[in-house]
């Protein structure tokens, strides 16, 4: 498990391996008590998704803030977490009143309390209208898989009560068909709206209206759980720029191609991720600069563009060696001045040994 630092910028300031089987929330904690110990920090805002909500970590956060007063450090300790809104159902009438008193088509973003914090929510009309159409499209299919199954168990048990032999091939049983249409449902993340009653003799299902219509209001909202005394339009904007930040992990992945990782010893691993830290460090710091420089190129075009710059070493039937470059085109030294380094010349070169 790999924990990565950065600043709102996206710069890479920290990193930290942990066990494989450390789960994500219990890394929180102790890299923040590990750049309080590092840096000279006044203030420090934790931006997460919903992966790292806890009321145990946010208890915990407020603890710290409490010890930190105690030793009589003047640091500010704020956080903006988003809330996995569809686990939990303690808000929904605060969510209702929000809602019908804003406009449904348009943008609009509010705040409220939950469990005594303050929670900012945003919402999306478009986004509400893609996450229902997608939605509904699931549940139709499944029901209209439901209501398949049904009729061929009808039609089972009345050729049989009239003597008929059925249909070619295996019968259905209302045990394995509950089973597979249990299955389909989970395996659609609908397992909370359509309720497959596996104790029941025969089979069947329903839909349960009310947790249907909660998700309907949460379509197209963002709610965010914050301590922090920015304005909620403020605090919306923060947390989306989070998206710039997880990028840094994609071009780990990516780009960098931190694994798989070959390596079966702790330090080894570590050595590892710390060569992978560094250049990603490099890379955001091109894309920085090539960005203010307002280049469109991403640090992988220009990397692909500077790998064409080849040394060449000869050496002549008398003995010499001669180093040389290739020639730059213009979009390559353009790249240089964007990067605000100098091109190198065979002289900049060290003298390869033959």
């Amino acid at each position: 498990m790999l924990s990565l630092v950065q600043t709102a910028e996206g710069l890479p300031i920290a990193h930290e391996v942990h066990p494989g089987n450390t789960a994500e929330a219990k890394t929180l904690l102790p890299m923040i008590r590990g750049l309080l110990a590092r840096y000279p920090l006044k203030r420090v805002v934790l931006i997460a998704d919903r992966g790292l909500l806890s009321v145990g970590n946010i208890e915990e956060l407020g603890k710290l803030q409490d010890q930190l007063k105690a030793d009589g450090r003047a640091v500010a300790l704020e956080y903006i977490l988003a809330v996995p809104a569809a686990r939990y159902g303690d808000f929904a009438e605060d969510l209702r009143k929000l809602h019908d008193a804003q406009p449904s088509d348009q943008l609009w973003c509010a705040q409220t309390q939950w469990q005594d914090r303050r929670l900012v929510v945003a919402h999306d009309p478009e986004g509400a209208s893609r996450r229902a159409q997608a939605r509904d499209k699931v549940i139709a299919e499944l029901l209209q898989m439901g209501q398949q199954c049904s009729v061929k168990l009808d039609e089972q048990d009345e050729s049989k009560r009239q003597g008929q032999k059925g249909s070619k091939g295996r019968p259905m049983s209302d045990s394995g068909t509950k089973a597979r249409f249990y299955h389909a449902v989970k395996d659609a993340h609908m397992a909370h709206v359509i309720k497959v009653d596996l104790k029941a003799e025969l089979f069947s299902y329903t839909i349960d209206e009310d947790k249907k219509r909660y998700l309907e209001l949460l379509d197209g909202k963002l709610l965010l759980v914050t301590n922090t005394a920015a304005p909620a339009v403020e605090v919306v904007a923060r947390y989306k720029r989070l998206a710039d930040i997880e990028r840094g992990f994609r071009v780990l992945k990516s780009d960098i191609e931190i694994g798989p990782v070959y390596h079966r010893l702790p330090k080894r691993i570590r050595s590892h991720a710390l060569v992978c830290f560094m250049a990603l460090i490099l890379y955001r710091v091109m894309r920085m600069r090539l960005k203010a420089a307002k280049r469109s190129e991403s640090p992988s075009t220009l990397l692909e563009q500077l790998r064409r710059i080849l040394q060449q070493t000869v050496q002549t039937a008398d003995g010499q060696t001669i180093t040389g470059l290739t020639d730059m085109n213009s979009v390559q030294k353009s790249l240089f001045a964007a990067l605000e380094l100098t091109p190198p010349t065979p002289s900049d070169l060290a003298k390869p040994a033959l």
